[in-house]
């Protein structure tokens, strides 16, 4: 908390110090200012919000009812516009991230225009992203303590002096709008070297939480699509180890570091790890690992290579491009030794990849895992690429068939259709889904929920209604009814859009620059005005 008095009388005093060449300086002035840039630097920022992030973790550890949540996000406008929604709704961003999605910034961010989500977008675009959402969000504590200043003055102006206190008060206990952002380093872009520069540049721009993927860098898949190719432990800790020194480097000590395993849905491995002692993480790696069994050196042919499984001795199933297959059924195996072992080796936090948003399953990993790690906290991606009213209308009539209630009126492999919306099943789906999160805090340790990509979506349907609607029959009404009006009775700050990009600021500025003779913007002939 930063006193309003005490900056005042701290920028009086330098400029006291600095005698008559300073006295156009307004101490007033300048302690506004610092106030509308608290951060400094990246590492300001990096710091303060892994401190959050370290306290929710503790709060959660006391109750699952204090899990956290976030909204991923493609640009800065976006996050900002999060970030004032959830101080005007809920008055707090206690527990409330942005999520930066390695998907999103392949898809909207990259020189090359849409790209899949297979790492093959500039790697700066990362750190350049996580830089740009936190000068929106400083922008956006700016803005309104802008206001604030402004509503001071008012008050001053008429002598109340009761107000005047009241909003020092709010001045004094101000909540910034910068919250801690998840981002998303994929599989650390190259090896471990590259994935600690590349760390680094994002601490710089402000990340306290890099969450990092056990697949192969230069052959990385979205973890929703088939293909994904896992690395042997050896190398996923070597790079969770690339992080921690980056942000050790970088004074971060409470850097957090989330620890993503694709194994669920992973079927190959690039290269099989050399095994040092029977039991040890490479062996238990290779244990996995699908082959035939060999008895003679007769089945060999030239190139086959031999690995030992136990007792056995046998040989790889090798696709044309020589990686390797695990054998089936092992996913889950895989995920839980993944967890444990990334855990044990500096991460602080998990994200289990699934094809489906199932409480049983994801519990079910999670309870093997705290038999080892008792504290073991899961990051949870409540993903679009899940078709949520399908699997949970499904999970309900599977749920049904079991407890002998009648299903008859409805087949399984159909109930997406509309049809079923008002039915008593589709309700009883709907309020699962309405509990998931929660739900699943308490049941399967997921300390964070997240959507990945909702303004993508979000952004898609809106401006198709908007198109549809514009360039038919309702023209300018399509607009002025469906954005326009609804802006102004749900108060979006945003429909005084110069006021949003800094007009007003820029005023005070010139104000305190020039005084009287400031060329403002906000005068009596400012259409915003209309928005009064």
């Amino acid at each position: 908390m930063q006193n309003y008095k005490t900056e005042i009388n701290q920028a009086q005093t330098t400029l006291n110090q600095q005698g008559a060449g300073w006295q156009a300086i307004d101490a007033e002035s300048v302690a506004r200012m610092r106030l509308q840039n608290r951060f400094k630097t990246g590492l300001d920022i990096a710091k303060y919000t892994a401190a959050i992030m370290r306290a929710d973790m503790a709060a959660y550890d006391n109750s699952p009812a204090n899990y956290t949540q976030s909204l991923g996000v493609w640009h800065g406008f976006v996050g900002q516009q999060k970030m004032i929604s959830v101080k005007k709704h809920f008055n707090t961003t206690k527990g409330r991230y942005l999520y930066l999605s390695g998907w999103m910034v392949a898809a909207m961010r990259s020189e090359f225009g849409p790209l899949p989500d297979q790492s093959m977008h500039e790697k700066t675009s990362v750190p350049a992203l996580i830089e740009e959402l936190y000068t929106f969000l400083k922008q956006a504590d700016a803005r309104e303590l802008q206001q604030l200043f402004s509503e001071l003055d008012a008050a001053r102006e008429t002598g109340d002096e009761v107000k005047v206190q009241a909003i020092q008060k709010q001045i004094d206990h101000f909540q910034t709008h910068v919250v801690p952002i998840i981002a998303d380093i994929d599989a650390g872009f190259g090896n471990e070297e590259a994935t600690y520069l590349l760390a680094k540049k994002m601490i710089e721009a402000g990340a306290c939480c890099i969450q990092i993927e056990n697949q192969v860098s230069d052959a990385k898949q979205c973890g929703h699509q088939d293909g994904k190719v896992t690395v042997p432990h050896e190398d996923f800790l070597a790079k969770i180890n690339a992080v921690r020194y980056a942000f050790m480097e970088m004074g971060v000590e409470d850097g957090v570091i989330v620890a993503r395993t694709d194994s669920l849905g992973a079927g190959l491995t690039q290269k099989i790890p050399v095994s040092q002692r029977a039991g040890d993480l490479a062996d238990q790696y290779n244990a996995f690992i699908d082959g035939q069994a060999i008895t003679s050196l007769d089945q060999l042919q030239s190139g086959d290579m031999l690995i030992k499984q136990g007792d056995k001795l046998i040989k790889p199933t090798r696709l044309p491009n020589g990686l390797v297959r695990f054998k089936a059924n092992t996913g889950e195996d895989r995920v839980v030794l993944d967890c444990i072992t990334s855990l044990q080796h500096g991460a602080d936090l998990l994200w289990i990849e699934t094809e489906k948003p199932h409480i049983g399953q994801i519990a079910g990993m999670v309870n093997r895992i705290r038999e080892v790690v008792p504290d073991a906290k899961l990051v949870y991606n409540n993903s679009p690429s899940f078709n949520w009213t399908l699997n949970f209308r499904q999970q309900v009539f599977d749920s049904w068939q079991q407890q002998g209630k009648d299903t008859s009126g409805y087949q399984r492999d159909n109930l997406m259709q509309a049809q079923y919306d008002e039915t008593e099943l589709a309700m009883e789906a709907d309020q699962k889904i309405q509990r998931f999160q929660r739900d699943a805090a308490k049941e399967a340790g997921i300390f964070h929920h997240l959507i990945t990509l909702p303004t993508y979506h979000t952004a898609a349907l809106s401006t198709d209604n908007l198109a549809k609607d514009y360039f038919g029959e309702m023209g300018m009404l399509a607009y002025v009814d469906k954005v326009q009006r609804q802006e102004i009775r749900q108060q979006l700050a945003c429909v005084k859009h110069q006021n949003m990009s800094g007009s007003d600021i820029g005023d005070e500025h010139k104000e305190y620059f020039s005084g009287t003779q400031a060329l403002k913007a906000g005068g009596k002939d400012n259409t915003m005005n209309q928005f009064a």
